[in-house]
């Protein structure tokens, strides 16, 4: 009697370890289908039209070709051909928008007119709309950035979706965090050439096929850690540049925890040029070749 008990709890145990898997394997095909229906929302990086450095005073903006801005041939109609004007204040790190009279643009979902200050920071964005156009503005080193999007552009109705290797466990492995002096920061280059200096609060190590490799933490996420990376597969099946990786946990000075590269995804810039994405530290462009996450679609 004791044995079957045994053997009924061993067929159990071995259900429940075959089960493991394709739960696994659903919540990475879970996980995706919501980065990729975050790509194709409204705004997102499949329909931006354009990237414009402001200058300090006055900049008018529109499709007309007197503007200081000159929005892309796709947008016109959009609008007058001047719809406004935006004022940037750097010594107040202030921009105000200023509607030519009788033009009418909208803010989560509330149509305004006239004079409104617009909201410059990185952590949310303060889209402003114009029928499929919308645009918003960041301040990145002192420098005001324009960010426009065409919802109904090309590039997002032509797009044929993200691709991935298939989930493997092998590449989820045990990571261990171990945090820097406060302070730390690190120069990252973006695609356009720009260095900034970027904080790293700290470093991860961990062992991948019996090789033990180090990643440096890109910026302050009290959320979580963020990662830059390029490895073996960079430029053959995955996107050359770079990938990203983010957990969702920031784990404690010497703990362990999961990092999973199956989780691993492309960078804004593998969706549009009117981006402008970090590119790895030397640390963080491993010699290993990691086949897992996003792969890159083939232009030819």
């Amino acid at each position: 009697m004791k044995s079957a008990v045994l053997f009924a709890a061993a067929l159990v145990a071995a259900g429940s370890a075959a089960a493991n898997p394709v739960d696994y394997v659903q919540s990475i095909e879970k996980w995706r289908a919501a980065r990729e229906a975050s790509l194709r929302n409204d705004n997102g990086w499949l329909t931006l039209a354009g990237r414009f450095q402001m200058k300090p005073g006055a900049n008018t903006f529109g499709t007309g070709k007197k503007n200081d801005i000159v929005f892309p041939p796709e947008l016109k109609g959009v609008g007058p051909e001047t719809i406004g004007t935006f004022h940037v204040d750097a010594t107040a790190k202030k921009v105000t928008l200023k509607l030519t009279p009788g033009t009418w643009m909208s803010a989560e979902g509330k149509a305004f007119t006239g004079e409104r200050s617009m909201g410059i920071g990185t952590e949310k964005r303060d889209w402003i709309a114009l029928g499929r156009m919308a645009m918003h503005i960041i301040e990145r080193d002192g420098k005001y950035i324009l960010r426009l999007a065409n919802n109904e552009s090309k590039v997002r109705s032509g797009f044929k979706g993200r691709i991935w290797y298939p989930a493997d466990e092998s590449f989820k492995v045990e990571a261990k965090y171990t945090a820097y002096p406060p302070g730390k920061s690190i120069p990252i280059v973006n695609v356009i050439d720009e260095i900034s200096d970027t904080p790293c609060p700290g470093y991860v190590e961990f062992k991948l096929k019996g090789v033990s490799h180090k990643l440096d933490v890109v910026g302050n996420d009290n959320d979580g850690l963020f990662f830059v990376l390029r490895d073996g597969t960079s430029g053959d099946t995955t996107y050359r540049p770079s990938r990203f990786l983010f957990t969702d946990k920031k784990p404690q000075d010497g703990e362990t925890f999961t990092l999973d590269f199956n989780k691993t995804y492309n960078p804004p810039c593998a969706f549009s040029e009117f981006t402008t994405c970090p590119l790895p530290p030397e640390q963080n462009i491993l010699k290993t070749r990691i086949e897992a996450g996003e792969k890159v679609r083939k232009t030819s």
